[in-house]
């Protein structure tokens, strides 16, 4: 493979980073190509030693999502993330992503569970006082702002195990490449 077949696979790999990104990422290896070629080593034996472009592209992707979830920790860095270290490896999404999967639509089903105990609440506050409930309007506008209360604590826990979760993979990402970078390092 010669330089420019490496850098087009890189570049499009990259797709979708900022560009001020890319060309950081970019000019990087074309360090490596410009050492290498004053140290008298072909394209082709560069190319090979640095690895599939595509891999190198994934991998730097993984690294940059994760910089953003630690920069900004926001549901789209979360989601640029998850999906920037599921990239790397495609047997762990076969094994990762159903565990995965599941684990998020719980904690979905929570949020929702958590913002329709909380309109009932209010409804119960507001309208139960009105309604003739048994033990009197105290009790019924207790009980709406009870379940209110719990469901802002339901909110906040299921918040809570989703920055956990969001942090767990980006352990994993970081675990996983770190497992990848002895035989990266070899090859270059």
């Amino acid at each position: 493979m010669t330089r420019a077949e490496f850098l087009t696979r890189l570049k499009r790999g990259l797709a979708g980073l900022p560009a001020g990104q890319i060309a950081d990422i970019v000019a990087d290896y074309e360090a490596h190509f410009n050492d290498a070629q004053e140290a008298g080593r072909s394209e082709s034996e560069v190319a090979a030693a640095l690895g599939d472009p595509e891999r190198l592209a994934r991998e730097q992707r993984a690294e940059q999502g994760v910089k953003r979830w630690e920069e900004t920790k926001n549901p789209s860095a979360a989601a640029g993330a998850i999906f920037a270290i599921l990239g790397l490896g495609a047997l762990d999404i076969f094994i990762l992503a159903p565990v995965l999967m599941g684990v998020l639509g719980t904690l979905f089903a929570f949020f929702m569970a958590a913002i329709g105990i909380f309109v009932a609440g209010g409804a119960v506050a507001t309208v139960g006082p009105f309604a003739g409930q048994p033990g009197g309007p105290a009790v019924a506008f207790l009980l709406g702002i009870g379940l209110m209360a719990a469901a802002t604590a339901l909110g906040a826990v299921t918040g809570l195990l989703s920055i956990w979760l969001v942090n767990g993979l980006v352990w994993f990402g970081r675990l996983h490449y770190r497992l990848l970078k002895p035989a990266i390092e070899t090859q270059v």
